[in-house]
């Protein structure tokens, strides 16, 4: 019987406590409903333990979790397209009921509108609201920065005609 190595099972654990943000809000943005979000966040989980004793440094650690988030849900809704429905923010991030209305309304706004954007182009534009650099990005998605700036140029245009629509 092989003996489960605790050190590894704790770095593991504390790391998943360090992202565990990300990765739900990854899972949150490919995700059109509760069950569906705790799927994908249980198979990007497992993907991670999988390759936990993979990993080789040749990236930050965080990169690599990003990366692993996002193929993993890419993949998943690839083979999984069902008819999308709206999922309200509450039901996942728990946000407290004193928040104010108009940032829950916006926070609402915002999911609604990039739920919209095709799979790939919801990995860029979230990437880019998480501030990610240029270059982070491109890394992640394996684009070069001008076909980037590009492609988000693009996509903040979309949302906007999205926003637009709504308003019309």
């Amino acid at each position: 019987m092989i003996k489960p190595d605790t050190q590894t099972e704790k770095d593991f654990e504390e790391t998943m406590v360090a992202f565990g943000g990300v990765i739900t809000k990854i899972c949150y943005y490919f995700s059109t409903d509760t069950e569906e979000y705790q799927d994908l966040r249980q198979e990007v989980l497992m993907n991670i333990w999988k390759g936990w004793n993979n990993f080789r440094g040749d990236a930050k650690l965080s990169t690599w979790i990003y990366r692993i988030s996002f193929n993993t849900c890419l993949s998943y809704q690839r083979k999984n397209t069902r008819k999308y429905k709206s999922i309200s923010i509450n039901e996942i991030l728990n946000i407290a009921e004193e928040e104010e209305p108009s940032r829950m309304e916006r926070y609402n706004e915002m999911h609604r509108l990039i739920q919209q954007l095709n799979y790939e182009d919801r990995a860029l534009i979230l990437l880019w609201l998480d501030e990610k650099s240029y270059e982070e990005i491109g890394e992640l998605m394996g684009i070069n920065r001008n076909t980037l700036a590009v492609r988000l140029k693009r996509i903040k245009e979309k949302i906007v005609r999205l926003s637009q629509q709504n308003i019309d």
